[in-house]
């Protein structure tokens, strides 16, 4: 708790704690009525979503190491001129390294259920002198993309934290063109050694089983990410 200034009357001391302490209450008990819930077919319990507070955390220098973001996007071999979308794009980290890769002619939808977060974005774009990019402020079920449009969808540890999964799968497969790819890279849940918590981590048949049922087709499983699994799944 930062200190509070010593020129401040005792009794207006105790009223901020005091308020404080109700505002941490309250709080605790909204998270508690709002727990994620559980996959009807894998059991999986729902990670919370990282509120925008904690953006810094996805432009951290140690990610170029720990996630080799790079890397991931060569392994998708995204050609110029295609169409995709980053689906919880955030601040807009990968969704700034896709646009370079579709280049002019291509297109990158970058979706997010928070409005901070599309800011945060918007002044990215701005900086990078990127025009190849439409924010779109999505729904916990729906992350509005266009209909039979897209080449690829990429999700990077984000699909874990949906509390719609089976909503948002059916809404990215109307949005992918036939034969279009449904990527998520999420942290090895089979590797304890990995530091993150156990429900923002993702098992390979934890990810085919929710994802399969939804329509889709597991067709490649690339494991040459230090931390994280690129599953990438095919509407057939």
């Amino acid at each position: 708790m930062a200190r509070l200034p010593v020129t401040l009357k005792n009794n207006h001391v105790w009223s901020i704690l005091a308020g404080l302490v109700l505002a941490t209450t309250l709080a605790d008990a909204q998270q508690a009525t709002t727990a994620p819930g559980v996959h009807p077919i894998s059991g999986r319990r729902y990670a919370f979503v990282m509120g925008y507070q904690g953006a810094d955390w996805l432009e951290r220098p140690e990610r170029i190491e720990e996630e080799s973001p790079d890397r991931a996007i060569d392994a998708l071999r995204i050609k110029s001129g295609s169409t995709v979308a980053d689906v919880g794009a955030g601040s807009g980290y990968m969704t700034v390294r896709m646009a370079r890769r579709v280049g002019p002619a291509g297109r990158v939808y970058a979706t997010d259920i928070q409005p901070e977060m599309l800011t945060l974005l918007r002044q990215r774009l701005v900086r990078e002198g990127l025009s190849n990019v439409e924010p779109v402020l999505g729904q916990s079920d729906d992350p509005r993309l266009p209909a039979s449009a897209l080449d690829l969808i990429l999700m990077v540890d984000v699909y874990h934290e949906f509390s719609e999964p089976q909503k948002m799968l059916r809404r990215m497969r109307e949005a992918l063109k036939p034969d279009g790819r449904l990527v998520l890279l999420e942290y090895r849940k089979e590797d304890p050694s990995i530091p993150i918590r156990p429900e923002h981590k993702m098992t390979v048949a934890e990810a085919k089983m929710e994802v399969e049922a939804e329509g889709f087709r597991l067709t490649r499983v690339d494991e040459l990410l230090p931390r994280q699994h690129i599953l990438i799944f095919t509407k057939p």
